[in-house]
C-alpha cells in the first residue's frame, strides 16, 4: 500500500504505528498529516496526538543533531583558520537548515490551521500550544538575525500561552504542564541567554509538582516522574560550575509526554 492511498483514519493511524515500527519518521509525519487534518470533524485522540508528536520529533530531532554536529565541525575548523573547508561546511549546514526549516513550517501550519482552533480541552489546548512553541525554538537554533528574533518571539507567545492554561486548568504534577515548563526553561536558558529565569521555572516547576506528589495519578505517574528527573538534571547542571560546553547535555520534554 503506497503513502498516497486514500485510506480511513483508522487506517492511516495503523500506517504511522507501521510505520514507526519500522522507524521511516517522514512516511510516519505523511501518515499523521492526514489524521490530523481531520481534527474539524474530531479531535485527536491522545494516542493520535502523541504519534503526531512522535512522527515530528523524530523527523526533526534527526536534522537537529546533524546540525549540532556539522556547526561544532564548522567552528574548529574556523578556529584552524581553514577557511576553503569552513565555506564548503556553511553550504552543507545550509542545506540541513533548509530542511529543518521545511519540517518547522510543516507541522507549525497544521497547528495553526487545524490542531489549535479545533482544541477544546485544556489538555490538548496546552500540548498543541506548547508544540507550537517548541518548532519556533527550533527554528531559533539556528535562524540569525531578524528571523532569530521573530522566531524567539513565537516561542515566547506560543510558551505564555500554553501556560497560562497550564497555570489554571492542569495540576502541578500534569505531564503536560511539567514538559511545558522544562522545554520553556530550555528556552530561557538556551535562545533567551537567561540562566536565571531558566532556574527559577524549572525549580518552582519541580518544587510545586514535589508538593503535590500524592495527588500524582497511577497512569501519568511514570511520565510526570521522568520530566521531573528532567526538571532537577537541567537545574544541576545551569547551578554548576561546569564548562561552557555542557549544551548538549541539556534535557528536553520527551517525544510523547502527554501521556
Amino acid at each position: 500500500m503506497s503513502p498516497a492511498a486514500e485510506l480511513s483514519r483508522d487506517e492511516n493511524v495503523y500506517m504511522a504505528k507501521l510505520a514507526e515500527q519500522a522507524e521511516r519518521y517522514e512516511e510516519m509525519v505523511e501518515f499523521m498529516e492526514k489524521v490530523a487534518k481531520t481534527v474539524d470533524v474530531e479531535e485527536l485522540t491522545v494516542e493520535e496526538r502523541n504519534l503526531l508528536s512522535v512522527a515530528y520529533k523524530n523527523v526533526i530531532g534527526a536534522r537537529r543533531a546533524s546540525w549540532r554536529i556539522i556547526s561544532s565541525i564548522e567552528q574548529k575548523e574556523d578556529s584552524r583558520g581553514n577557511d576553503d573547508r569552513v565555506s564548503i561546511i556553511k553550504e552543507y549546514r545550509g542545506k540541513i537548515e533548509t530542511e529543518l526549516s521545511k519540517i518547522c513550517d510543516g507541522i507549525l501550519g497544521l497547528l495553526d490551521s487545524h490542531l489549535v482552533p479545533s482544541s477544546a480541552s485544556a489538555e490538548s489546548k496546552v500540548f498543541y500550544l506548547k508544540m507550537k512553541g517548541d518548532y519556533h525554538r527550533y527554528l531559533a537554533e539556528f535562524k540569525t538575525g531578524a528571523e532569530r528574533k521573530d522566531a524567539a518571539e513565537n516561542t515566547m507567545l506560543a510558551y505564555k500561552a500554553a501556560q497560562d492554561i497550564a497555570l489554571n486548568e492542569l495540576a502541578p504534577t500534569h505531564p503536560i504542564r511539567l514538559g511545558l515548563a522544562l522545554n520553556f526553561s530550555v528556552f530561557y536558558y538556551e535562545i533567551l541567554n537567561s540562566p536565571d529565569r531558566a532556574c527559577n521555572l524549572a525549580k518552582q516547576a519541580f518544587d510545586e509538582a514535589i508538593s503535590e506528589l500524592d495527588t500524582l495519578s497511577e497512569e501519568s505517574y511514570k511520565d510526570s516522574t521522568l520530566i521531573m528527573q528532567l526538571l532537577r538534571d537541567n537545574l544541576t547542571l545551569w547551578t554548576s560550575d561546569l564548562s561552557e560546553d555542557v549544551g548538549d547535555e541539556i534535557k528536553e520534554a520527551p517525544k510523547a509526554d502527554g501521556q
